[in-house]
């Protein structure tokens, strides 16, 4: 008999396939954005220093229709590093590649991995979100991200897929965004997301 996550999957992408089915046969209804470069450079006590970037080959796999990578910082000796990709359609596979599953790619290893509660200021309820605790020789870091569409956070993946079938099926939309914010094993990141959190969604 097939495991449960299996057939988890298996429900997931046959609810996106109808669902993108659905809306194939009409035009998808994009809805308007700010571009991410726009997105604040000083934010609260958050100052940019770097403004990275990404080579061709991982644009080429990321599929992104807009990117922000960039490292902030604040008194005390505060950094964060925050990136953001933007998908404004998923409806041709241009989907949200997990930080889940890149960053053992990359080299690092993870000890913690769970999700954690964050109060946002104007927010009746705290948005929830993965937390990744990982290390690769002596360097170690928090990893936080989660999916963002409309109103709504995601830390599941899996809710993701099942919310963006539901989007192209009543709102025939299917865009996103993941969102991840790296610091210093030091710090816990939260006060720079309560900082920027309403901006990005705002935009």
């Amino acid at each position: 008999m097939p495991k449960r996550p299996a057939l988890v999957l298996s429900t997931l992408f046959l609810m996106q396939g109808a669902a993108f089915y659905g809306i194939s046969q009409r035009a998808e209804a994009i809805p308007p954005s700010k571009p991410l470069s726009a997105f604040p450079r000083a934010i609260g006590e958050w100052r940019i220093v770097r403004e990275g970037g990404i080579e061709k080959d991982e644009r080429d796999i990321l599929r992104a229709d807009d990117y922000l990578t960039r490292q902030y910082a604040a008194p005390g000796g505060k950094e964060a590093s925050l990136f953001v990709a933007y998908f404004q359609s998923q409806r041709a596979g241009q989907t949200p590649h997990s930080p889940k599953n890149c960053l053992p790619g990359s080299g690092w290893t993870w000890s913690v991995s769970d999700t954690i509660r964050v109060n946002i200021r104007g927010r009746a309820r705290p948005i929830q979100i993965n937390r990744y605790i990982v290390s690769k020789g002596n360097d170690h870091a928090v990893v936080l991200y989660w999916y963002q569409s409309r109103d709504r956070v995601v830390a599941s993946e899996y809710r993701a897929a099942m919310f963006t079938a539901w989007d192209a099926l009543r709102y025939n939309r299917t865009d996103t965004e993941l969102v991840r914010v790296v610091t210093p094993v030091t710090q816990n990141g939260i006060d720079f997301i309560e900082a920027f959190f309403t901006k990005l969604q705002s935009r």
